[in-house]
């Protein structure tokens, strides 16, 4: 279902399941998403509780890209991406809900994401996160010096 109400395709990607079994759809866009069953998916983490309906609206408005899983028609997989399409992109959200952890629909949802036709050619594509480290290892990204960031309130609260 569709941010505005309506009806909205996914891909059964069978050649990126890797044993993670049938009737997992994907979606390459942000109006696949509600604000709702993203809030769903956000109180599983140590970051996203304390975000609103009306600030994960304005913040899906904002995204350049989303990426999600659903089975049974629920949201079971979520990242996002900030790019301008040609130089950089940064990876935000990576969330696979509890029940479906385990089964490799994160690196399915990351390698459908980084092979996905607008994003594979962008040669910079950075993350921000203590709690991904080994996943992301395994999927390419290195720890590099040289992060510099500006934190406004506790990561808790944004």
């Amino acid at each position: 279902m569709r941010r505005d109400g309506g009806e909205f395709k996914g891909q059964e990607i069978e050649k990126r399941n890797n044993g993670i079994g049938r009737g997992y759809l994907f979606y390459d866009s942000k109006y696949a998403v509600s604000a709702g069953e993203l809030q769903e998916l956000y109180r599983f983490t140590k970051w996203g509780r304390s975000r609103s309906l009306e600030e994960i609206e304005r913040m899906l408005d904002g995204t350049s890209m989303c990426f999600s899983i659903r089975k049974d028609d629920k949201m079971v997989a979520f990242c996002r991406l900030l790019t301008d399409f040609v130089f950089r992109g940064s990876i935000w959200d990576i969330m696979v809900h509890p029940d479906h952890q385990g089964k490799g629909l994160g690196s399915a949802l990351m390698n459908y994401m980084l092979d996905h036709p607008r994003i594979r050619d962008i040669p910079l594509i950075i993350t921000y996160t203590s709690e991904l480290v080994p996943f992301l290892e395994r999927l390419g990204f290195v720890q590099k010096e040289g992060t510099m960031m500006l934190l406004r309130k506790p990561i808790e609260y944004s």
